[in-house]
C-alpha cells in the first residue's frame, strides 16, 4: 500500500511516502530508500520515483521516498539547504526505516538520482555495514565542479547571499559547504554491490562521472549500465523503462 508518512528531524517535518507490499503477519520485507536530486522532489521528473516505488512493491520490496527539507512538501526553505544538511537528513531517514518493524533491516538498499546519488553514495560510505545494495542514477559526484563552472560563467555571484536557480534561491552556504565534501573519499568505504545507471547524452552530469565512481570508489563491485542517448533524468519512455528494468533486476536479487 502507498501511504503518506512524516519524519521530524531537528524540529522540522520531512514529508514522504511509503510503499509496503502485501506481507504475511510478522513477515519482514526488503526496502529501497529513494533520494531525489537538486531542486527535485519525492516524485522526480515524469513521476520516475513513484513508478519505481510501485514496480518495487509488485516485486515484494518496500520503498520510502521523502522530500528533503526545503524541497517539495517538507518544511524549511530551499535557500537553507546544503549537501551536508541533506546527508544528515538521509541518516535520519535510514534510522527511521531501520526501526520499522515491517522491514528487514539487513536488506536495505539506497537509490539516489543526481545530487541524491551523491547523498546516497556518502551515506553508504558512512553506514557501510548497514547498506545491502546501492543504486546510483546519474550521480552528481562532480557537484562542486558543476557549481564552480557556473561561477566562471558568471551565472553565480559568490559574493551575494543567494542566487536564483530557475526560481529557486540557492544560498551561498551551499557552495561553501560543497568545498568541504570529498565525495569519492567519503563514498569509498562501501563494499557492497553497486549499480550505476547513466545516460550517454547527459549534459548536466557527464556520464564519465559514473566511471569515476567505479574507478575511484567501487572497482569490481560496481556495474555500470549506460543508456544510449539518454539525458540526465531519462526523459523518454523507453529510457525510463530501461531504468525501471535494470533497477528491478538489481534490487530483486537478494
Amino acid at each position: 500500500m502507498q501511504k503518506a508518512i512524516t519524519l521530524v528531524h531537528r524540529g522540522m517535518t520531512l514529508r514522504g511516502m511509503e510503499h509496503i507490499p502485501p506481507r504475511k503477519e510478522g513477515e519482514k520485507v526488503p526496502a529501497v530508500i529513494l533520494f531525489h536530486g537538486f531542486t527535485g522532489t519525492k516524485l522526480e521528473p515524469h513521476r520516475l520515483f513513484l513508478k519505481l516505488s510501485r514496480a518495487l512493491e509488485k516485486q515484494g520490496i518496500a520503498s520510502f521516498r521523502f522530500d528533503f527539507l526545503g524541497s517539495g512538501e517538507s518544511d524549511g526553505n530551499f535557500e537553507d539547504m546544503t549537501v551536508s544538511s541533506e546527508i544528515a537528513e538521509a541518516h535520519a531517514i535510514l534510522d527511521f526505516v531501520k526501526k520499522d518493524g515491517r522491514i528487514d533491516a539487513t536488506k536495505i538498499c539506497l537509490l539516489g538520482l543526481s545530487m541524491g546519488g551523491l547523498v546516497a553514495s556518502v551515506l553508504a560510505g558512512e553506514r557501510a555495514a548497514e547498506i545491502h545494495k546501492l543504486i546510483l542514477l546519474a550521480p552528481a559526484g562532480n557537484m562542486y565542479e558543476l557549481m564552480m563552472y557556473m561561477v566562471k560563467q558568471n551565472k553565480i555571484d559568490i559574493t551575494a547571499p543567494y542566487y536564483d536557480h530557475a526560481g529557486n534561491l540557492v544560498g551561498r552556504s551551499f557552495l561553501e559547504d560543497l568545498k568541504t565534501i570529498n565525495v569519492f573519499e567519503r563514498a569509498k568505504p562501501y563494499r557492497g554491490p553497486v549499480l550505476l545507471i547513466h545516460g550517454t547524452n547527459d549534459d548536466v552530469v557527464p556520464y564519465q562521472v559514473s566511471s569515476q565512481y567505479q574507478q575511484r570508489c567501487y572497482g569490481e563491485q560496481a556495474t555500470i549500465h549506460w543508456i544510449n542517448g539518454a539525458n540526465h533524468t531519462f526523459d523518454r519512455h523507453e529510457w525510463e523503462c530501461e531504468v525501471l528494468d535494470k533497477v528491478l533486476q538489481f534490487a530483486s536479487i537478494y
